[in-house]
């Protein structure tokens, strides 16, 4: 029975996260901005380091320590380049970015005080390939996966092992997090999260079946995997797929 803590852990990905550890057997600590939530429960913004050390405490008091942290916590921002607000970039990076750096720096001495842990990083499908008009969604994504390279390296010889979770679009609440200026990306970004065949449970299974097996790189469905290995060996192909749709993209702009 492991020690878990997952933030973002009241709604979506996070608490079909939470349902299916608790299911397993393991202690689970939900966290979430939101000030009240279900079971073992913590108010924690990502984007506040004392939360952070709240948190902390609070494994070190109750479990004396933690084997799981999952910092899976995150919005859905997204637009064209000269459309998305320099403040919606800052925003994007607190919450995606440097939410899960925050939590890295704050259990790292923990995990390597006990020589034992696993960090798991939610990222996303676009952090490996990269669709146009998703600039500052990509740009974090695709830093997500690489902090959870680095630390996989860097915290190796203190027994710490990482994981990198890699979705497309399933069914969620995210989309309640789209705002911004590019109205038209908002639109279609909703569009394909609700249209999703793929629920959080189905994505949260995949990803403890990943965690069981420690595995670094976890693409928990299969758009997401055929896009990555498209990429990977018929670039040609990819880049094809990426400039249709900014082609349609340009098209629905200029008609207005």
């Amino acid at each position: 029975m492991s020690r878990v803590l997952v933030t973002g852990g009241a709604s979506g990905l996070g608490a079909a996260l939470v349902a299916r550890f608790v299911a397993d057997g393991h202690q689970v600590l939900t966290t979430d901005v939101a000030a009240d939530g279900p079971g073992t429960y913590l108010q924690l913004d990502v984007r506040n380091p004392d939360d952070w050390a709240k948190a902390v405490n609070w494994c070190e008091e109750h479990w004396d320590g933690l084997d799981i942290l999952v910092n899976n916590a995150g919005i859905a921002p997204g637009g064209r380049i000269d459309v998305e607000t320099l403040d919606e970039w800052d925003r994007v990076v607190d919450i995606n970015l440097m939410g899960g750096v925050r939590g890295c720096r704050a259990f790292t001495p923990v995990f390597k005080r006990q020589r034992s842990g696993h960090i798991v990083n939610t990222a996303s499908a676009a952090g490996l390939v990269h669709p146009p008009m998703m600039s500052s969604y990509n740009t974090v994504k695709a830093a997500v996966v690489a902090l959870s390279e680095t630390l996989s390296h860097e915290l190796h010889p203190y027994g710490v092992t990482v994981s990198v979770v890699c979705p497309s679009f399933f069914r969620t609440n995210l989309a309640d997090s789209i705002q911004g200026e590019d109205k038209a990306m908002g639109v279609t970004a909703r569009q394909l999260i609700e249209k999703s065949p793929r629920t959080a449970d189905d994505i949260a299974v995949a990803v403890l079946a990943g965690i069981r097996k420690k595995q670094f790189l976890i693409i928990p469905d299969r758009p997401a995997l055929l896009a990555w290995r498209t990429k990977r060996f018929a670039r040609p192909l990819y880049n094809r797929q990426m400039r249709k749709i900014a082609e349609r993209a340009r098209v629905r702009a200029e008609a207005g």
